[in-house]
């Protein structure tokens, strides 16, 4: 997610600018606020099927509340046929398993060509079921989705093994070869992009894979996976699934034929993941997961900068991003000015219509992360923090809330040492100089003057 922060910067700020798209010369396309929703059930062995139980949940816009349609949520049973499918895929002698390396490469690179075909619909689609400014979806998500495809299938045929020398008469050398059947689950903050960060590996080096997307925000993934079946992808190969944590989740957790996981998402949840691989097949797991990520801000540094460059830190996809800059801290003679600024800024975020081109704050993901923020702007106030702006809901419907900053945090308060990834509250603990250095910035004892958040 760094390499994400520090790429997009430059291409979203000043957000009220129609932004050119990364991957063409021309300028973004008009959006359809009303993209149609072609596929809502699960994708298995490349088919469309219904869950086997029968049951659908609701995807919701967050932008007005309103449901946009029913899709198909997958359990247990559901996980089974996925993983079984995967398997036959992987097995010796399978299409998949006797394709050469540069075929996968350039399969690949031909699921890029088709999403970047449909770059205005997918961000179109985005925007609809996530709430992030179309703008952003279409200038930053869409290209580096194509980008990491790309990236990855020019490395599927130069993972490479070494010849070791070794005495007598043998021959000795590693290959590498892959893993096997891969358990993928993840988030709601950039969809298209955490699809493509754990496909693009998983696929290059001739993996199958059972991904678990967000029920927050299934629509993209499974438009991608028509585009998988579409490009030329064996069957088996990539099973999409929408559904449940607690019951497609850990089913992939849990399984005994995945041999591996790749999670995003909470620590809480990444704790659960761990434990289930060491219950069941001690499968390997990889997890990303979020944090307190501080920004540190010296007297010399160039005021108006840094104030823009926290304010992105933190705001950036509504403050939904597990390495968002949730604490900065100040040196002590700059602090009023960085908090005057810092203030001015927020106040002139733009936040409403994530279809308008000069939105730059669109709708947290889902009500249960907007009651959250409002939980922790409440935490901050009942715990004696000042709130200097915002603090409050938006819009009269839909998952809005003001962009708030809040002052005379202290270290022990909730909204100071809580991760906060998808609360829009400001710039985190502004601190004084340290003489002997910044102490434990990671949540340990700091020797704070004065701080907001």
């Amino acid at each position: 997610m760094l390499r994400l922060r520090s790429a997009v910067f430059r291409a979203v700020a000043p957000p009220s600018r129609v932004l050119a798209c990364r991957f063409s010369a021309a300028p973004i396309p008009a959006p359809n606020t009303q993209p149609e929703v072609h596929y809502n059930k699960l994708f298995i062995n490349n088919q469309w099927q219904d869950a086997e139980s029968g049951k659908t949940f609701p995807t919701i816009n967050p932008a007005t509340g309103e449901v946009i349609c029913q899709v198909a949520e997958a359990d247990e049973n559901d996980v089974n046929k996925a993983v079984k499918a995967a398997s036959d895929a992987f097995r010796l002698g399978s299409p998949w398993r006797r394709m050469d390396a540069s075929h996968r490469g350039l399969l690949l690179n031909r699921l890029a060509d088709a999403i970047e075909r449909d770059a205005a619909y997918l961000a179109e689609l985005e925007t609809l079921d996530n709430g992030k400014p179309y703008a952003v979806a279409y200038s930053v998500d869409l290209p580096n989705v194509v980008k990491c495809l790309r990236y990855y299938a020019g490395w599927a045929d130069k993972w490479e093994g070494k010849t070791i020398p070794i005495d007598g008469d043998y021959f000795c050398y590693t290959r590498h070869e892959p893993v096997g059947v891969c358990g993928q689950i993840i988030p709601w903050n950039f969809p298209l992009l955490m699809q493509a960060w754990k496909l693009g590996p998983a696929l290059a080096t001739g993996n199958t894979v059972v991904m678990k997307v967000a029920e927050q925000t299934p629509l993209t993934a499974l438009y991608v996976a028509s585009l998988i079946k579409e490009v030329g992808f064996p069957e088996g190969v990539v099973n999409i699934l929408p559904g449940m944590g607690p019951t497609a989740g850990a089913a992939i957790a849990r399984h005994m034929d995945v041999d591996k996981v790749a999670f995003t998402g909470s620590t809480e949840v990444g704790h659960l993941i761990q434990q289930a691989s060491g219950s069941s097949n001690l499968k390997r797991v990889t997890l990303e997961l979020g944090g307190k990520s501080p920004n540190i801000v010296l007297s010399d540094a160039n005021m108006e900068d840094a104030v823009e460059q926290s304010h992105f830190a933190l705001f950036f996809n509504q403050g939904q991003c597990c390495c968002a800059g949730s604490r900065t801290y100040v040196q002590a003679d700059i602090y009023d000015e960085f908090v005057e600024r810092s203030v001015e800024r927020a106040k002139r975020r733009v936040v409403g219509d994530p279809f308008d081109m000069k939105t730059e704050q669109g709708p947290q993901v889902d009500q249960e992360q907007f009651n959250k923020i409002l939980g922790y702007i409440s935490s901050g106030k009942r715990e004696g923090a000042k709130l200097m702006c915002g603090g409050g809901v938006a819009a009269d419907r839909g998952y809005f809330i003001q962009p708030t900053v809040f002052g005379d945090v202290q270290d022990n308060m909730t909204i100071a040492r809580e991760e906060v990834c998808e609360t829009p509250l400001g710039h985190g603990v502004v601190v004084g100089v340290i003489d002997s250095g910044l102490a434990d910035l990671a949540g340990g004892p700091l020797f704070r003057e004065r701080g907001i958040r």
